[in-house]
């Protein structure tokens, strides 16, 4: 049996939108054409069908049995073509760009400069992830990682971003001089600190510079740099904190680095899975990080 001819796509299109809408100005309205253009379509439609599919009456527009059934199908035909168009428009569009650091990096040093990443590059959906757990980058659940380390890894593109230091940090409030003033205030712990192995902390501090009489048990403990760092921008005490995290606060004038003194400290890397290491945005993003990261 040989198959019926399709009516034209436009009348269908045409009859959709009245059906829809039961008003063919309503409709025309939709469509950008005038009430004329969609009656003329309406009636090459009928025509094509040897049949009536909608009826205007004073109280408006109504659809025939015929014109009920054929809008059960343009329903469908026009909601799998928006899906196919949709997917087609997705896929043309460039891959969002997942990027895992900690959350002491991404508060303290990334935030306050994604406005100009975005600016340089708003065509690049970027999505930060933070996470202690070091992600595994063969997953692809993330493109590219951002992590504090002493050496580069070895099994995947691994770039060096910069070298940190740690310094003595404490709000100008404290009127912290020489190193015999911190007698006077209360020391912050951060515990938990896993790199670099001869841990950034007061025992270290002390063995370096002293005083040889500070009492370095004493103080509060934190286990994340970023509570540590806030009260010391209240004045509650002073902090060995990572001079890149600490960096905006000094240039606010919240913070100050009383010494010269500093801490060694471990080393930020961008390291990218295999497949994705020269993908144009992970590439873009790499870039903007070096430069970033050179003016620190």
């Amino acid at each position: 049996m040989r198959k019926p001819r399709l009516p034209p796509l436009g009348a269908l299109r045409a009859f959709h939108a009245v059906a829809g809408c039961l008003s063919f100005k309503r409709a025309a309205d939709q469509l950008g054409v005038s009430a004329t253009a969609v009656s003329h379509q309406i009636r090459l439609l009928e025509t094509s069908l040897a049949c009536r599919v909608c009826e205007r009456s004073a109280q408006g527009v109504s659809l025939t049995a015929a014109g009920q059934t054929l809008y059960a199908g343009t329903q469908r035909a026009f909601a799998a073509l928006e899906e196919a168009t949709a997917q087609i428009a997705h896929a043309n569009q460039p891959p969002a760009l997942t990027v895992t650091t900690t959350s002491n990096f991404l508060t303290h040093w990334l935030v306050p400069r994604l406005a100009d990443f975005k600016a340089q590059f708003p065509q690049i959906d970027l999505r930060l992830h933070t996470s202690v757990e070091r992600v595994d980058l063969t997953q692809h659940r993330v493109d590219a990682a951002i992590r504090y380390r002493e050496t580069p890894e070895t099994d995947l593109p691994c770039t060096l971003l910069h070298e940190d230091r740690f310094i003595l940090v404490a709000s100008p409030t404290l009127h912290i001089r020489q190193l015999d003033d911190l007698r006077s205030v209360t020391l912050f712990h951060v515990e938990q600190r896993h790199v670099p192995a001869d841990a950034p902390d007061w025992s270290h501090w002390q063995r370096l510079y002293g005083p040889p009489d500070l009492n370095i048990n004493a103080g509060l403990r934190f286990s994340d740099e970023t509570h540590a760092l806030q009260a010391a921008v209240a004045g509650q005490g002073v902090v060995i904190a990572s001079q890149l995290l600490a960096q905006d606060q000094l240039q606010r004038g919240v913070l100050v680095a009383p010494f010269a003194c500093s801490l060694p400290g471990a080393r930020y890397y961008w390291v990218t899975g295999e497949d994705s290491a020269e993908r144009e945005d992970v590439v873009a993003l790499r870039e903007w990080l070096l430069r970033q990261m050179a003016s620190a």
